[in-house]
């Protein structure tokens, strides 16, 4: 079985999922203890929130959860938040501070290791090939990765998160141009809030990829999850609030998908 989900279209936008795929493998499962199997820090719903919402997009996900191995994670191990509390490579304990794994169960470094070849590796080699075909074709492209998290998590950053947290490394990963048309549309979103390179400035996805010398841009959205969800379990999905999320989010893509260097 293939992990990692691949949906091609010819614009020169990429969504990169990362963070909703549900597959823990049967050899590390048993593993996890009553907290791990929860699966509380899933992006949930976020492949359905940005499904079909603009023709002829690529969409890159991988179906193994980040439980497992977080594939939006410097596959060194480096943390982007030096001083910050934050998740490992291959997380031990959840969003909350709280030990995902039972007692001797966690992996070690050879198992990371593994990980690393068998779930990281065949995602970015995918989003690469993807992003390499389509800048071929246009010259540029435009990676868009999609995100979603708890409103509220006082181990990872004091008070609301914002609705929109646009991160693109301090202005580094793409044009200035695609940042400024991102930031404008969510400032303009009646009743949500947002923020640029606030706590999630863009993960190791944006910044690895992030090379707008070379014609390839990326940029981050985080999106709080009170904006189309309930943030306990069973994570529903709320339609008449996604509803109008989506609104938003179809006018970002097509703005993006629209853009060109000058």
């Amino acid at each position: 079985m293939s992990i990692t989900e691949i949906s091609r279209g010819n614009s020169p936008l990429v969504l990169g999922v990362p963070h909703t795929g549900p597959i823990i493998p049967d050899d590390i499962w048993p593993g996890l203890n009553e907290n791990g199997q929860m699966l509380t820090d899933t992006d949930w719903h976020i492949h359905d929130l940005f499904h079909d919402l603009l023709p002829d997009i690529t969409t890159v996900r991988t179906l193994v959860h980040r439980y497992v191995i977080d594939a939006n994670r410097d596959p060194d191990g480096t943390s982007l938040y030096p001083g910050q509390n934050t998740t490992e490579l291959c997380p031990t304990t959840d969003f909350d501070g709280r030990k995902i794994y039972r007692e001797n169960r966690a992996p070690d470094s050879e198992m990371i290791m593994e990980r690393r070849k068998q779930y990281h590796a065949p995602y970015h080699t995918a989003l690469q090939q993807e992003l390499d075909r389509l800048r071929d074709i246009h010259g540029f492209v435009v990676l868009f990765d999609c995100h979603s998290i708890r409103s509220n998590i006082p181990f990872l950053f004091d008070g609301k998160l914002p609705d929109f947290n646009i991160g693109t490394a301090d202005g580094t990963t793409c044009a200035r141009a695609i940042e400024t048309a991102t930031v404008a549309i969510c400032a303009q979103a009646k009743g949500f809030s947002h923020v640029l390179n606030g706590r999630f400035k863009g993960g190791w996805t944006t910044r690895h990829y992030g090379r707008p010398e070379i014609g390839q841009h990326a940029i981050q959205m985080e999106i709080a999850q009170s904006t189309y969800m309930m943030e306990s379990p069973p994570w529903t999905y709320d339609t008449n609030k996604a509803n109008i999320l989506k609104a938003h989010l179809e006018n970002i893509l097509a703005t993006l998908s629209q853009w060109s260097p000058q």
